[in-house]
């Protein structure tokens, strides 16, 4: 027999674990389990996550990304103080090296008074050299709200949190199927089954894969694309005092290599934007024939590449030679050495790539009958997580209740 319940959430990343966590608060009545494929929480994009608590700067005025984006990081700043997790309101600049960056330096200041980004100020060289003497720019954006926090840490608590209202997080539990009959879903998983009235797809990665295995269609494929970070070494820490940021290319949803300063006073610097032949490909040399299989069939991916070839391959330049990486650093960091980095983390972040070849620039969610997809979560979504939780909460609460109406 299957084990019963009246909400399954799938994926245990902070998107997941933040719906689940608001599922509980608002409606106590309701049986909800978190199922994860990793044994742990936060395994894959969550876990590998720079940490920064994003303060709305980039967001286009209107978006979700933005209306969520300011009072997120008032709401995480407050969850992490609330339950002693290690946070730092360590501040940010924007810096332009140059002329042509002005721009989009000035844009990115519209965009964050437009948000409500508190404290926001455009500050010249000297000011810039106040807040960080080692930083070069002709002007910068001050943003002093920005901070950092620990997400794996974060994610662990909601899960915590969820446990003690009743709810149940189930690691080691990859979903194999799924199957509606009436008001109720069959999910099949490497643990055993579980019957559930409705189901929130949090599968990050594996997102749209889970919403094709609902039954639903979708006009998007994820493609994975690999983050690569250096460490600064111990002694060069002081170069960086809170988060070094570029003017970012406004084509593509990444921010452009930069420094960040970890909670554990780590200092990263990166990531460069490589496309990834696995979805969970975390080194250079990973590769999952199936995963590559399915991206290269995709035309989506194509488009993008022939549009953006020269963009990719310098990506790639610099992914493959450490001096092409350094000297990207090195327009925001003079002093900094190729001997003061040494390899770091990295990261993969699904990309929802439309079949245009348009990368997905919010957050998307696509509901059907008994279930809530929640296709794209790019940054600032960790910090946000708390009021992205909410959201959807707000948005499948009546169909809930409707399936559950003994519960409602």
């Amino acid at each position: 027999m299957p084990n019963k319940c009246d909400v399954v959430v799938i994926g245990a990343g902070i998107v997941g674990l933040a719906t689940a966590l608001e599922l509980t608060r608002r409606l106590p009545s309701l049986s909800v389990v978190v199922l994860e494929k990793e044994l742990t929480v936060a395994a894959h994009q969550t876990g590998h996550n720079s940490g920064v608590i994003h303060s709305g700067l980039y967001y286009r005025p209107g978006s979700l990304k933005a209306k969520l984006a300011v009072a997120g990081a008032e709401a995480m700043v407050e969850f992490c103080r609330a339950h002693s997790i290690p946070h730092q309101i360590c501040g940010k600049v924007v810096v332009a090296t140059g002329e042509d960056e002005l721009p989009g330096l000035e844009e990115l200041y519209r965009r964050g008074l437009a948000n409500g980004v508190p404290g926001l100020r455009m500050i010249g060289p000297e000011e810039l050299r106040d807040v960080e003497p080692h930083a070069h720019g002709i002007r910068a954006i001050h943003v002093p709200s920005a901070g950092i926090t620990d997400y794996r840490m974060v994610s662990e608590k909601y899960a915590d949190l969820i446990s003690k209202a009743g709810g149940a997080v189930v690691t080691g539990a990859r979903v194999v199927g799924l199957s509606r009959s009436g008001r109720k879903t069959l999910i099949k998983t490497s643990l055993g089954e579980y019957e559930a009235s409705y189901i929130v797809n949090c599968a990050g990665l594996h997102g749209d894969r889970v919403t094709r295995m609902g039954s639903a269609d979708l006009d998007m494929q994820i493609v994975p694309f690999r983050g690569e970070y250096y460490e600064i070494v111990p002694e060069k820490r002081h170069l960086v005092r809170g988060l070094i940021y570029p003017v970012p290319d406004p084509r593509f949803p990444f921010l452009g290599v930069h420094f960040t300063l970890h909670v554990n006073g780590a200092v990263e610097a990166g990531p460069n934007a490589v496309l990834a032949f696995a979805r969970e490909g975390y080194q250079k040399t990973s590769f999952d024939f199936a995963d590559t299989v399915e991206m290269l069939q995709y035309s989506g991916l194509w488009r993008l590449v022939f549009k953006y070839w020269k963009a990719g391959a310098d990506e790639y330049y610099r992914s493959l030679f450490k001096p092409a990486f350094v000297r990207a650093l090195q327009k925001l960091l003079p002093d900094l050495r190729s001997g003061d980095l040494h390899p770091g983390g990295a990261g993969v972040r699904a990309m929802p790539l439309y079949a245009d070849g348009k990368l997905s620039d919010d957050f998307r969610f696509v509901e059907t009958e008994g279930m809530m997809n929640v296709i794209s979560v790019p940054s600032p979504a960790a910090t946000t997580s708390l009021l992205i939780g909410r959201a959807i909460v707000d948005q499948i609460q009546p169909a809930v209740q409707a399936q559950i109406p003994a519960n409602a």
